[in-house]
């Protein structure tokens, strides 16, 4: 297992990600970025909101933001992948929808930009432009946004607008409870229908993804914990590894 994670100075990358695994497995997760994805050895088996994919070196695969989803090997060689967190705002959230629907994209071109913007991540004003071409072509795919109104609202996406207001802590399900006016089991079924996860496992991966982003600050793995909303750096460790298959510690020194 090796990992490599740093934040490049790219204006719409948060961070850059380059892993070989063997036998790690991805437990349910989303992130706050869209998660762009080439495989250089191997093939990753996922499943995206509750759709069983599959992530090959021919494709380019991109995850939607605030959608779930898992990560394994799909062969005991295990993988190893490239991956660039992009800012939600880099590509429009009407998107999103498509993307859920067509995470793998089979596009040499688009596949040989990527690999060049990761080579060119250490020079700011080249990558910047390599992305504005992945981008352009990322839209190409998944297809303008239409034009639209205000999305309706469910109780799950007022739950979840709750948890991120309060995160890295998060409120009781009784305290959600009483502020969005409906019973807990029915605020734990909502969710889950919603958006593939239940809201305690979501609040563990978004704090999962805080603590990455405050090691990748240079912030001390004893420090990240409380920042992050765990109780103690072994319960940080624990999960840490759990999502990531590397310790705290590790992923910072990568």
């Amino acid at each position: 297992m090796t990992v490599s994670a740093w934040r490049p100075p790219v204006p719409g990358i948060a961070e850059a990600f380059h892993a070989r695994f063997t036998e790690h497995a991805y437990p349910v997760h989303t992130h706050d970025t869209w998660t762009l994805l080439i495989v250089d050895d191997g093939a990753i088996s996922y499943d995206l909101d509750r759709h069983q994919h599959g992530a090959l070196g021919t494709a380019v695969t991109l995850l939607p933001p605030e959608v779930a989803h898992d990560g394994r090997a799909a062969t005991r060689h295990g993988f190893r992948k490239r991956v660039l967190y992009l800012d939600a705002d880099l590509l429009e959230a009407a998107l999103i929808g498509a993307a859920v629907d067509r995470p793998s994209l089979p596009d040499p071109l688009l596949r040989k930009r990527i690999h060049q913007l990761h080579e060119a991540l250490a020079d700011p004003f080249e990558a910047e432009s390599r992305l504005a071409l992945v981008a352009e072509r990322l839209r190409t795919h998944l297809g303008r946004p239409p034009g639209s109104g205000a999305p309706d609202r469910t109780l799950a996406d007022d739950l979840r607008e709750l948890l991120d207001e309060r995160l890295p802590f998060s409120p009781t399900l009784a305290e959600a409870a009483e502020v969005l006016g409906a019973h807990p089991v029915h605020l734990v079924r909502a969710f889950g229908r919603r958006f593939g996860l239940p809201p305690h496992r979501y609040v563990t991966g978004r704090r999962v993804d805080h603590a990455r982003k405050l090691l990748l600050d240079g912030a001390p793995s004893a420090a990240v914990a409380t920042a992050a909303g765990f109780t103690d750096q072994a319960h940080l460790t624990r999960h840490f590894r759990r999502y990531l298959g590397i310790t705290p510690g590790r992923y910072a020194r990568g």
